[in-house]
């Protein structure tokens, strides 16, 4: 096995979140003698401890090989903490070229602080690396003219960007490969690997009763769509007045989107349940749900909607990122437009249509083997060994 580094900008696993992350490394740390992951800064910092939501923890190890190195620095610093850490990460574990054991993988995206500090490490050290492309901000659509300007930025910046990289992994076959050779990103340099993996022990179908008629999760930001979501269910509940929406998740939008409910008079029908603690309340509350809405503008995934469709749930989503390599329209799922109105028709539509439901259950479920957690994960890393 080999030494991997890892450059991500997910603050979650330095926090002590058990989100995504974790669950990767959780069965992704058996593949690697030891894993030190760089990641921005999650409070202030004091004598060795970082301070979260005004408490003090220590920055510990997890799964006995995994390291994590939160910055101590501004975001603004951050390619200066990436190459300050990774030096003495690789220092401290004897990298040499002539060992061969070492690879970096950067999570890049705009303004590309991890590209940056990625690159400073490949020039004193010419320890290989990967890119790792999970989505372009605004692809297919902005939610914002921040996502808009980090769309030009990076058609403009990801061709110079992936110049000294060994590869460039995307997380779907399509929207984002596509984007990539536009920008300059030599074809064979691009490599799919799946970044999905669903622990079928907790997402699984189970028969109990239905609370909710649309269920929704992710982090509450712009991009996400929700607002677009809501304003269909204003619509639906013109001809289905109990209709009921189950918003799962927190983010910087909850209070303008609980505000939208209010005045939309909508309390009754959308119920926020906040984030949860574990896979299981997830699994839970998407058996509990008849269908899932994914209204997002741009994703690389998302992940979430694999697990629902694990758990059985007829899905309708918009044509972003991994959704349009698995999911066609009519046979195991269905493409909605961002309009409320078009989102509100496909809805009835399917809430209508028992049989209709069961055809995307019994072929949603057959779809989503191929990503069986351990042999997913599996094929992750020894794609990356592959590299070094």
């Amino acid at each position: 096995m080999s030494k991997l580094l890892m450059i991500t900008g997910d603050r979650a696993l330095a926090s002590g979140k058990k989100g995504a992350f974790y669950n990767t490394l959780e069965e992704f740390h058996k593949h690697w003698d030891r894993i030190d992951i760089i990641c921005p800064r999650i409070g202030k910092f004091k004598n060795g401890k970082s301070m979260e939501n005004g408490n003090w923890k220590m920055i510990n190890n997890i799964f006995g090989n995994v390291f994590i190195h939160p910055s101590p620095w501004p975001l603004i610093f951050q390619p200066f903490w990436i190459l300050r850490a990774g030096l003495r990460i690789l220092k401290t574990n004897h990298y040499t070229l002539s060992t061969k054991n070492y690879l970096m993988t950067v999570h890049d995206f705009p303004p590309f602080y991890n590209g940056i500090g990625a690159k400073f490490i490949h020039f004193f050290t010419r320890v290989p690396y990967v890119l790792e492309i999970m989505h372009i901000p605004g692809l297919p659509r902005a939610a914002s003219t921040k996502e808009l300007i980090y769309k030009y930025l990076s058609a403009l910046f990801i061709g110079i960007d992936a110049h000294r990289a060994r590869a460039v992994r995307v997380i779907n076959q399509n929207q984002t490969k596509n984007f990539l050779i536009k920008a300059g990103v030599p074809v064979s340099k691009i490599k799919y690997i799946p970044a999905f993996y669903i622990d079928f022990d907790i997402f699984k179908p189970e028969s109990v009763e239905k609370k909710y008629d649309l269920i929704y999760a992710a982090r509450l930001e712009k991009n996400k769509g929700i607002s677009s979501l809501i304003k269909s269910v204003s619509v639906l509940r013109e001809t289905k007045p109990k209709i009921k929406l189950l918003v799962i998740g927190q983010g910087p939008e909850l209070k303008k989107l609980k505000s939208e409910v209010k005045n939309l008079g909508l309390e009754d029908n959308i119920e926020f349940s906040g984030w949860l603690n574990g896979s299981e309340d997830m699994a839970q509350l998407f058996n509990q749900s008849r269908i899932f809405v994914n209204p997002s503008f741009n994703e690389g995934g998302p992940r979430v909607v694999l697990e629902a469709m694990a758990c059985g749930l007829p899905v309708i989503t918009t044509k972003v990122g991994l959704m349009l390599d698995i999911i066609k329209d009519g046979e195991n799922g269905i493409f909605t437009d961002w309009d409320p109105k078009d989102m509100a028709e496909n809805i009835s539509k399917l809430l209508q249509d028992e049989g209709l439901q069961n055809k995307f259950k019994t072929a949603s479920l057959e779809l989503v083997k191929q990503f069986e957690k351990k042999e997913a994960i599996k094929n992750y890393a020894d794609s990356l060994n592959l590299i070094i």
